[in-house]
């Protein structure tokens, strides 16, 4: 049976390079995984003053989490950080504090840019964020896709080679690594 991965997309933009990668992801997983991509359109800001009676939105996407079975992060950077779409999905996931929908669940980072850092930025900031709110982070291979923008023909089909090979790589190290924590 297939691990339930939630593969969390950090851009709003309709053709964005994040939601690319993020499928190509689901067709290059290998059986044992079955990713389910979970764009946040619609998902209403976090204010603490809801969370006894959270809104449909964030109780949809918080059970989203907690049936999976890990949590690929996907995301571009916005001025050296991560977007603040997927800040606000983090913040509503991960609260009431002490039940964070994310803890236990292997975590995976993929950052990204068309320029030549790669969202590296935006992966430390989720490396710090995460830690105390989700279970284990992958730590190699590290994956900061930089140069993304050549990477897929116009129907957002992969088309790069070494990109190919570099999410290929990733996502057989993240399914072996959901293997071993439920081992």
């Amino acid at each position: 049976m297939a691990h339930n991965i939630v593969a969390i997309v950090g851009s709003l933009r309709k053709a964005s390079f994040t939601l690319k990668i993020a499928d190509a992801l689901t067709r290059l997983a290998p059986d044992t995984l079955k990713l389910n991509v979970v764009t946040l359109h619609g998902l209403s800001f976090f204010n603490q003053d809801l969370e006894a009676e959270p809104p449909a939105d964030w109780v949809a996407f918080r059970e989203k989490i907690q049936k999976s079975s890990g949590v690929i992060f996907v995301t571009a950077e916005y001025n050296r950080s991560i977007p603040g779409v997927l800040k606000n999905a983090i913040d509503i996931a991960s609260r009431p504090s002490g039940k964070s929908s994310f803890l236990g669940k292997p975590i995976g980072i993929v950052s990204n840019s068309p320029g030549p850092l790669g969202g590296v930025s935006a992966a430390k900031h989720l490396q710090n964020i995460l830690p105390g709110i989700s279970g284990p982070i992958l730590g190699q291979p590290e994956i900061y896709l930089n140069g993304v923008g050549d990477g897929f023909d116009e129907r957002g089909e992969l088309i790069k080679e070494s990109l190919r090979a570099v999410l290929q790589r990733y996502i057989d190290a993240y399914a072996a690594f959901v293997e071993k924590h439920y081992r």
